[in-house]
């Protein structure tokens, strides 16, 4: 479908298949955490780095998620829960994807926690978004997490490839899930699913040169690039971070060099 196809441009790097996406929608789950109280200045900030696209909730579009500058990949986020929650690991749907539409969105987004109690109602979910998704040619973004009482790691490459291949069975464009921990191990994610893998950021790390090393690891597996937050809207400097990681992501750069570039030490 060529709508999909002109939308799909706009959130990922036509040249070589990948992309940068940050997700703030944390606000949902954890309310105004640090680095998302001013949606519009966090925003800014990684649009200044060169991100590919943003995920936010319906409210903060029509709050205007951009007012200036480069625009920036727009995907809305159709799932749901809070961190009050007795159970936090239930996502139901909030949005649609006529509202996304309606608000200008290049994609959808949805969240599936792969062995919650809740799983058979958050599949179902997935199921109706993703019918919607091929009627209007409407990319979507599948955030496909392992939690659950059977799941002893939610970084284990079983569950892990697994759950990826739950998502391009079930019509996903882009399948994020976490990182299994080295390239060979996720390479075999990689190779499971028919759709290109993102891996997420998880919790803020100790340090940026981990971060940086498993995306790089990431791309040498053949993964389709990244959907990082915490690490990156709650890093000291998020537009040199973006930087950093776009470089390595779309230019192919080695590790080294990208904390150069975060360090603001890069020859130009």
């Amino acid at each position: 479908m060529i709508g999909k196809q002109i939308r799909m441009e706009r959130i990922m790097n036509r040249e070589n298949g990948r992309t940068l996406i940050v997700p703030m929608d944390h606000g949902v789950s954890a309310g105004p955490i640090p680095g998302l109280e001013d949606m519009k200045t966090a925003i800014g900030k990684v649009v200044d780095g060169g991100a590919n696209a943003i995920v936010i909730h319906k409210g903060v579009v029509r709050t205007g998620h951009r007012g200036r500058g480069t625009d920036v990949g727009l995907i809305v986020h159709l799932s749901a829960s809070t961190s009050l929650s007795p159970d936090p690991n239930s996502k139901v749907l909030v949005c649609t994807v006529e509202e996304a539409i309606k608000l200008g969105a290049d994609g959808v987004s949805i969240h599936v926690n792969i062995g919650a109690d809740d799983e058979k109602e958050m599949l179902k979910d997935f199921g109706e978004v993703s019918k919607q998704c091929q009627t209007w040619g409407m990319p979507l973004l599948a955030m496909m997490y392992t939690r659950g009482k059977k799941i002893k790691s939610e970084s284990d490459v079983e569950v892990v490839k697994h759950a990826a291949r739950v998502a391009a069975e079930l019509g996903a464009d882009l399948v994020k899930v976490s990182y299994t921990g080295d390239a060979e191990s996720f390479r075999t994610v990689v190779e499971g699913c028919a759709v290109p893998v993102l891996i997420a950021g998880g919790e803020k790390a100790e340090n940026d040169i981990d971060v940086l090393k498993n995306i790089k690891n990431c791309v040498l597996a053949g993964g389709g690039g990244v959907s990082i937050g915490r690490n990156v809207f709650q890093h000291e400097d998020p537009t040199r971070m973006i930087k950093a990681i776009k470089a390595i992501i779309h230019e192919d750069v080695s590790v080294e060099k990208a904390i150069a570039i975060l360090e603001g030490k890069a020859k130009k």
